[in-house]
């Protein structure tokens, strides 16, 4: 290879680092900037806020997160939030996971069938069910009730879970089963012994999943939850709504501190999160 050759080679891989940086910082800021005005725009008065949306405040007005802080409510949703969350994702995962195994390591008659079955739930969002939804909690009495939220959220979480870990079970080579059968390890000895550990990180994805999306739910608890007492985070942004008109930078200020703990449990699994999506990139 002459060197001219080698130059263009190498200015040819530094334009590519170079593009692919750029395309990394691009969509960092179309995640970043959105939650950075959040935090900022938290600081501003409601005049201040209309006047200037996008600029620093004129004045900092701590008082938006001091008074969320200091008040009861905010950590009341709080521990109703964390309570749903952790109920849901656990449940869903202990659920889905048994299942997902059968369907990817067992084989029997109707399996494809019944597996369909379940895939149907992907076609049935819960804003379309609400109404039958709310008919069947009124009936056994879930209305005003935490359960009322935790149930039905491990019911619509359950189809895409076992569709996830469904595609991680099948990815483990037989050879691992054959070889844990021939010491005696019986099938549901391989799942807890073997398959629970090995499947940590994909597990972890899903428990991410899982608690973003019941972390995030707006709809299901407004239909359920009429006690102020029982409301969630999400809901609490209606307490800054009045008859004249909405405190959003209280509202915003309200949203920022809602994102601390998701960020932080976030930071905390991320090793174990990217892992899992990674290894269910190779195996698909």
């Amino acid at each position: 290879m002459s060197t001219q050759q080698i130059r263009v080679s190498v200015l040819s891989n530094r334009a590519s680092t170079l593009l692919q940086y750029l395309v990394a910082v691009f969509f960092a800021l179309i995640v970043l900037v959105p939650l950075v005005a959040t935090v900022i725009n938290g600081f501003k008065s409601p005049a201040d806020l209309l006047a200037d949306p996008f600029g620093l405040p004129r004045a900092w007005q701590w008082e938006n997160y001091t008074s969320i802080i200091r008040g009861e409510a905010f950590w009341r949703q709080l521990k109703n939030s964390t309570m749903v969350v952790l109920v849901v994702a656990l449940s869903v995962v202990v659920l889905a996971s048994m299942p997902a195994f059968i369907f990817a390591r067992m084989s029997f008659r109707g399996r494809d069938l019944l597996f369909q079955f379940f895939t149907l739930g992907l076609l049935l969002p819960i804003t379309v069910l609400l109404l039958p939804l709310y008919i069947t909690l009124r009936q056994a009495n879930l209305v005003d009730s935490l359960w009322g939220v935790i149930l039905p959220q491990i019911a619509f979480q359950l189809p895409s879970t076992i569709l996830i870990l469904r595609g991680f079970f099948a990815g483990i080579p037989r050879e691992l089963e054959e070889a844990a059968a021939m010491d005696g390890c019986t099938s549901a000895g391989f799942f807890v012994r073997v398959l629970l550990p090995i499947m940590r990180p994909a597990i972890a994805a899903v428990v991410v999943l899982t608690m973003v999306a019941s972390w995030n739910d707006f709809f299901l608890p407004l239909l359920v939850l009429n006690k102020e007492q029982l409301w969630t985070l999400p809901l609490g942004i209606m307490q800054f709504q009045g008859q004249f008109g909405t405190d959003w930078g209280r509202v915003l200020a309200f949203v920022a501190l809602s994102l601390i703990p998701t960020i932080i449990f976030y930071l905390l699994a991320e090793r174990q999160i990217v892992a899992g999506l990674t290894a269910g990139a190779v195996k698909g």
